[in-house]
C-alpha cells in the first residue's frame, strides 16, 4: 500500500468527493463521516485499482456503496434529526423556512434508492453528465437517463402530494423559501 500515492491521486479529487458526500446524506456532518468511512475503505484497497486514471469514478463507487451501507444500518435509522428548536437553541437564531426547505429536499431524495439519489445528486446538483455518470457506475447512458427520469418522476409524485397538503392550508414546508432562494440564485 503506498499511502503517497493514494495521497497525490486523492488531491485533486478531493474537494469534489468531499462535497458529494455532503449532498449524498443532506448533511455536513454526516457527509465528512461517510467521506472519512470511504476513505479508509478506498486506502485500504488501493491495490485492487489496476488504472490510476480511473481513481476518481473508483473513490465515487466506494462512497456510494459506503452511503447504501450506512442506510441498511440500525444504528442510522434510529438517529435523531436536530428539530428547529434544537438548531435555535444551538445557533441563536431561527432557521425554519430554511430547515423546512431541507426537509422537503430530504423527503424528495428520501423516495430514492441509494443508488438513484447519487445519480440525481451527482447529475442535477454536481453537473456530472450521463456519460460521466454511466462511466463512474459502469452502467450503459441509456440505463443511467431511464433512471434519472424514473427518479425524476418518483420525486415529482412525492412533491405533487406535498404541494396538495400544502393546497388544505397546512404549512408550506419550505417551498416558499426553496422559491426565493432559486429566484436569488438565478438572478
Amino acid at each position: 500500500m503506498d499511502n503517497e500515492l493514494f495521497w497525490k491521486l486523492l488531491k485533486p479529487v478531493h474537494p469534489m468527493a468531499a462535497a458529494f458526500c455532503r449532498k449524498l446524506t443532506g448533511d455536513s456532518d454526516d457527509g465528512d463521516d461517510l467521506y472519512q468511512e470511504a476513505l479508509m475503505v478506498a486506502l485500504r484497497r488501493l491495490g485492487s485499482l489496476k488504472d490510476h486514471t480511473a481513481f476518481r469514478p473508483w473513490l465515487i463507487r466506494i462512497i456510494i456503496s459506503r452511503f447504501k451501507n450506512r442506510l441498511r444500518s440500525l444504528w442510522h435509522r434510529r438517529r435523531v434529526s436536530l428539530t428547529p428548536a434544537m438548531l435555535e437553541t444551538a445557533t441563536g437564531f431561527d432557521p425554519q423556512e430554511e430547515f423546512a426547505a431541507r426537509r422537503l429536499l430530504d423527503e424528495l431524495l428520501g423516495v430514492l434508492s441509494p443508488e438513484d439519489r447519487a445519480i440525481i445528486v451527482l447529475h442535477e446538483i454536481d453537473g456530472w453528465s450521463v456519460a460521466d455518470i454511466a462511466g463512474t457506475l459502469g452502467k450503459p447512458r441509456g440505463t443511467v437517463k431511464t433512471r434519472l427520469f424514473r427518479a425524476r418522476a418518483k420525486m415529482r409524485e412525492r412533491l405533487e402530494r406535498h404541494l396538495a397538503r400544502c393546497r388544505t392550508g397546512q404549512n408550506d414546508g419550505g417551498i416558499a423559501y426553496a422559491l426565493r432562494r432559486c429566484k436569488t440564485v438565478d438572478g
